[in-house]
């Protein structure tokens, strides 16, 4: 089977949503092909044995965690979801990066929360939080839940360990989630290191983007010991998807698959940088995660766009009030990454 189709088809190459083109780990495909009626027919049984799944059972040894501080969801989002819904409410506050998601403020806006923005700074070759302003927001807004994406998306990112942890201690009023779906790589130590330091954090991750399971819905996170009513909230009595519990186990037993990935999305990251970084009008950020973000020519965007579109080439041109110069690549294979390279230098020439 082909591993690498990834979100293409036929000659379109799609890196506008962030997705691995790469595809999962093989042994997720045997999951699948070993598919039985107890997977699809049946409710799982784990809590005969005094357990709540076998996914939660393995990250909680993965993060030397005990189970019951594992949070499992249908993606990152689901779980982002649970958490406004669960600790917000008609007139409370979230905090949220200026530069990100637009999905925070609109969860938020579903329960009648208000949301609230702390600015990023645009540095040489990178964006940067300023935790001297997130502080400031902090004093002022008095928020009952604080987002903090580390890598950032759309702008690549992150927050050290020691900066993140204070920070985290200075909002101990709130609950603090960390949004990490785009950690490329386990990372279990330092995870459950700031999770066990801080009661009030939740760390949020995902099967999507490292592991190129994005439509099979797989989400899970970390809680800090001060978030029972969490816990309680997202519970799922009568189980959680049985064949998504295995392809997450496939995937994690498959470290020196996706590292190999890894390797090869960072080096495509520096051809990028170093490719787009000397184009007219092109100003390249580094970034931490699956993606670089690029400040380009306004007067040039909507011509640019063509030009890809045209050559069945896909990436996200954005159109958000601080971000509308910008276009956001995810980095697919070395093949599509060669081709938008072209491409992009071709509209130039």
């Amino acid at each position: 089977m082909n591993q690498e189709l990834g979100t293409t088809a036929g000659n379109a190459i799609y890196l506008d949503r962030n997705e691995n083109n790469y595809g999962p780990a093989p042994a997720c495909y045997d999951v699948l092909a070993g598919a039985d009626l107890t997977r699809l027919s049946w409710y799982d049984r784990s809590f005969t044995h005094g357990s709540r799944g076998i996914l939660s059972e393995r990250l909680a040894r993965e993060f030397a965690l005990g189970e019951d501080r594992i949070v499992l969801g249908y993606g990152a989002e689901h779980i982002l979801k649970q958490t406004v819904q669960c600790y917000l409410g008609k007139g409370s506050t979230l905090m949220v990066p200026a530069l990100s998601w637009w999905y925070y403020k609109k969860i938020a806006s579903e329960v009648g929360a208000r949301s609230v923005e702390f600015p990023m700074r645009s540095g040489e070759d990178s964006f940067l939080y300023d935790p001297g302003a997130m502080r400031e927001v902090y004093a002022r807004d008095r928020p009952a839940v604080v987002f903090i994406s580390s890598p950032n998306n759309p702008t690549g990112n992150s927050l050290d360990a020691p900066a993140l942890s204070s920070l985290v201690g200075d909002f101990s009023e709130s609950v603090v989630v960390l949004d990490e779906a785009y950690v490329f790589g386990g990372e279990t130590a330092r995870a459950t290191e700031i999770v066990e330091a801080h009661p009030n954090l939740l760390v949020v991750r995902t099967m999507s983007k490292y592991y190129a399971l994005a439509g099979v819905r797989i989400g899970f996170a970390l809680r800090g010991r001060g978030l029972d009513r969490l816990a309680a909230f997202s519970n799922r009595y009568l189980g959680y998807n049985r064949l998504s519990e295995e392809l997450a186990i496939a995937a994690l037993d498959s470290p020196a698959y996706y590292a190999g990935i890894a390797a090869k999305m960072t080096a495509d990251k520096e051809r990028y940088y170093r490719a787009l970084g000397n184009l007219p009008g092109f100003r390249v950020f580094r970034s931490d995660a699956n993606f670089i973000l690029a400040e380009i020519d306004p007067a040039r965007k909507a011509a640019l766009k063509t030009h890809l579109e045209s050559r069945g080439l896909f990436i996200k041109f954005m159109d958000e009030p601080l971000l509308n110069s910008h276009v956001r690549i995810t980095i697919g294979t070395v093949e599509e990454n060669s081709r938008l390279i072209a491409a992009i230098t071709s509209f130039f020439d």
